[in-house]
């Protein structure tokens, strides 16, 4: 079973607002609605799921996440069977800067060409309900944890990340 960490920036503006991904190549291009995600990657063998999301938040899109306290989410299962793990942090990244990472492929499908696409192709801030729509359906439940701890954040677990 694959296992992935991400991390779900989060802004007051003043409302909440959750900055999320759109997904990079060819096979993505077209897909909205549903398709977006949180920001994320495999765990490397014997790696800790917070220290992946945060390397895998820097690769992906070539921003560093600030010290402190991380809000742990928790766990969804995708319908693909992948479970990801997600913590949020209080945070504000211009989407204009952008430097994802990048991947390679044979595409089109049985040309033998080799292409390279970013990882993740945009970003944006949207609100919870707006964010809702765009995320894939079982990450939505991150949304409804991130609302909930910090309504409440004394039963809410938080992690803490050092530099």
């Amino acid at each position: 079973m694959a296992v992935s960490a991400g991390i779900l920036p989060f802004r007051r503006t003043p409302d909440l607002e959750v900055l999320i991904a759109h997904p990079g190549g060819p096979l993505w291009a077209r897909r909205d609605e549903g398709a977006w995600t949180v920001i994320k990657g495999e765990l490397e063998p014997g790696e800790h799921p917070l220290a992946a999301a945060v390397r895998e938040f820097t690769e992906e899109t070539g921003w560093e996440l600030p010290a402190g306290s991380y809000l742990d989410l928790g766990f969804v299962e995708q319908k693909s069977g992948k479970v990801v793990a997600a913590w949020a942090v209080e945070a504000d990244f211009d989407p204009d800067t952008l430097r994802p990472g990048t991947f390679t492929m044979v595409w089109p499908p049985r040309s033998g060409r080799v292409q390279e696409f970013p990882e993740i192709d945009r970003v944006a801030w949207f609100d919870l309900d707006a964010a809702a729509a765009k995320l894939n359906p079982a990450q939505r439940a991150f949304l409804d944890r991130l609302h909930q701890g910090l309504a409440d954040p004394k039963t809410a677990r938080w992690d803490t990340v050092v530099p």
